[in-house]
């Protein structure tokens, strides 16, 4: 009986499970309705398709790189905060993979940006007034393209924060 009992038990969970994921699947989306990421509902024949609103947006892409960027901020030869940084790199159209192939080459050239930056005291105080971020994003715009060619074509900073240790 011992033995029958976690047998049973493990049985019915998984019964419950399978019942739950049934009754609670997503209704099937009709052949004759579409709905774009955004919401919009598209009728049968007619087309999602926005280029005609931004013809330079359909040549682009956005390619988010992967890990975020640590950056110590030292004062005095001690850690006194990290920055945490996020970024997202614009290319061609059709033009991602060749990002994420040059991605270790891209990464240690921003890293070196960031702690140029941070020596020379961009990430003290307002860290994020225009001033700053602008001199930021040209320097890893720069830093981009000598590293890429003409693979990137800007750079979007995306998350940043400072934690003071």
């Amino acid at each position: 009986m011992a033995k029958i009992l976690p047998l049973l038990l493990v049985f019915l969970g998984v019964a419950a499970g399978i019942g739950t994921g049934y009754f609670l699947r997503p209704e099937p989306v009709l052949e004759a309705e579409v709905t774009s990421p955004c919401g919009e509902v598209q009728a049968e024949g007619e087309s999602l398709d926005h280029s005609d609103e931004d013809p330079e947006a359909s040549t682009l892409e956005y390619v988010k790189l992967n890990n975020q960027f640590v950056v110590p901020v030292l004062d005095e030869a001690r850690v006194a905060a990290l920055v945490v940084v996020s970024l997202t790199v614009e290319v061609s159209q059709g033009r991602k993979e060749e990002v994420y192939f040059r991605e270790p080459k891209l990464r240690d050239a921003f890293l070196q940006v960031f702690f140029d930056h941070a020596n020379s005291g961009g990430f003290r105080g307002a860290f994020t007034n225009s001033n700053n971020m602008t001199v930021l994003r040209k320097a890893l715009l720069e830093t981009a393209q000598d590293a890429t060619g003409d693979l990137v074509s800007d750079v979007l900073i995306m998350e940043i924060a400072r934690q003071d240790v």
